[in-house]
């Protein structure tokens, strides 16, 4: 944002409020956090999280990955409207990819809405909102390419102790069930040294855990021609003092190389978690997909990660029903996953996405047939993840404690944290102060499908700069004047990380 832009987006009213609501994968998510912080750096404050609209401003940051994705956008816009007709001065703003996608179409729709921006200049935002208040006027902004790496914007990350950490963006696949290249654009890598210099500031700030982000964020290094680009990365991370645990999402079979799998296993602080999409177990799927490798070549990936890192969790997505899928393939498919044995699988019945070629395919599967193969599936993976979970009993494990994850920890008298290799655990909860961010060590003593119970008292407790950092964040948000909502409200940020760190969508 040029400096002159920033003097007309800074003119906001210190009381007036926002809300982002997010959709769609960690992209999105990284992308609401610098919303949020290109928002307050113009003097906007967070609406309280059960606001549910009621603020001055609210941001749908949209996807644009599931056939449904505008009819629930719009769905969403109309509630809004006799809410913006009853509050003067309200405004509505739509980014994205659907924004990307449907352009001037948000507006005939929806004229009520006040700014659409794309997915590459997000940090144009303030900056529209100002100009529509000021024309009296929709706003529609939509750039080809991207005008600044998305790390350069001011942030308001959702975690004291954890954080997105973004290496590149868009993506160079042609997958014919996505539209993500057509509104990402081709991969852009961001420079190692600017990587590096942010996840240094970012433990200084107290932040533990990083997740590395891209698009196919195993394919880092592709646009200075340094296939070895990725790993190198991954054990400079491994150097980096105070930095606990490294994590990375999602990558793609077909760059993921033998340095990669050493660099995971030689680095102590990338932690022995791998989610890698599968998509299919059917070559013939695989190539109508335009996937680049095949079942043998991805059960080899697999075979190779468990050698060099015994331990590790592997999680994938599925898709099932694609268009000319048999039951033979479906088949392939059950057989990949009794071979590969994951820990877990997000599963995703095909559904069109406008604009890919696959939603033009012959041979679209009835949803009767689709939805019993994806019940199979879902019950073959629920079995294999719970003989997997089981494994864990009886095993010491050293858990980052995370916040918001057990919806019945209040009940049960339990707090709940992550395994090195990302599963969900339980825990009792010990007598002495443990706060987000530190770590306990616990005995694991019952598995269920998607989760573990440390029933027992706790071995021991490390108080961490991650849980003094949650904790001085939050006593800063306590004693702000009431109305300002500055706390950890939640719209999928990285704490508590997500199992596997899953795009959500099936499109990596």
């Amino acid at each position: 944002m040029s400096s002159s832009d920033r003097s007309q987006a800074v003119d906001v009213q210190e009381s007036k409020t926002y809300e982002v609501r997010t959709y769609g994968c960690q992209m999105n998510v990284h992308d609401s956090e610098r919303l949020s912080g290109l928002l307050e750096d113009a003097g906007y404050v967070r609406a309280p999280k059960d606001a549910d609209g009621d603020a001055d401003v609210v941001v749908f940051n949209t996807c644009a990955v599931r056939e449904n994705a505008d009819n629930r956008l719009y769905g969403n816009l109309g509630r809004l409207a006799p809410m913006k007709t009853k509050r003067p001065g309200m405004q509505i703003a739509v980014g994205g990819c659907l924004a990307q996608k449907d352009r001037d179409t948000i507006v005939k729709r929806a004229p009520w809405v006040d700014v659409v921006f794309g997915t590459h200049n997000i940090g144009k935002l303030p900056v529209l909102l100002e100009r529509a208040r000021v024309q009296e006027e929709a706003q529609v902004e939509i750039a080809e390419s991207l005008e600044a790496f998305p790390s350069t914007l001011p942030t308001r990350r959702e975690s004291a102790y954890a954080a997105w950490v973004s290496i590149s963006v868009g993506c160079n696949n042609t997958c014919t069930f996505c539209i993500v290249p057509a509104l990402r654009g081709k991969e852009k890598d961001r420079r190692t040294g600017d990587i590096l210099a942010e996840i240094e500031a970012l433990v200084g700030e107290g932040v533990s855990e990083i997740t590395l982000l891209g698009q196919n964020v195993n394919a880092y290094g592709s646009d200075i021609g340094d296939r070895e680009a990725f790993s190198k990365l991954l054990r400079a991370c491994g150097r980096i003092e105070g930095l606990e645990r490294v994590r990375f999402t999602s990558p793609h079979p077909r760059d993921f190389t033998d340095d990669v799998i050493a660099a995971m296993a030689e680095t102590p602080n990338v932690m022995p978690q791998l989610h890698m999409p599968m998509q299919s177990g059917s070559d013939t799927v695989l190539k109508a997909m335009r996937r680049s490798y095949r079942q043998e070549r991805y059960l080899g990936i697999i075979e190779k990660v468990r050698a060099g890192i015994p331990h590790a969790a592997i999680t994938t997505d599925i898709i099932v029903g694609f268009p000319g899928e048999t039951e033979e393939d479906f088949e392939q498919t059950l057989h990949a996953v009794r071979e590969a044995r994951f820990a877990q699988a997000f599963t995703f019945q095909y559904s069109k996405r406008p604009g890919t070629p696959a939603a033009t395919m012959e041979g679209q599967i009835p949803k009767k047939v689709v939805q019993e193969r994806y019940e199979r599936l879902v019950a073959l993976q629920e079995e294999i993840s719970w003989d997997e979970n089981k494994k864990q009993v009886g095993r010491t494990l050293e858990l980052m404690v995370a916040e918001g994850e057990g919806r019945k920890d209040g009940a049960t008298h339990r707090l709940s944290g992550r395994a090195s290799d990302n599963r969900l655990v339980h825990f009792t909860k010990p007598d002495e102060d443990v706060r987000p961010g530190d770590v306990v060590t616990v005995e694991i003593t019952y598995a269920a499908p998607h989760h573990l119970l440390a029933e027992g008292a706790v071995l021991n407790v490390r108080r961490t700069r991650a849980g003094d950092a949650w904790e001085k964040r939050n006593a800063a948000a306590a004693a702000k004047p009431a109305g300002v909502m500055l706390g950890l409200p939640k719209i999928g940020a990285p704490e508590p990380l997500p199992v596997a760190a899953s795009s959500g969508c099936g499109c990596d």
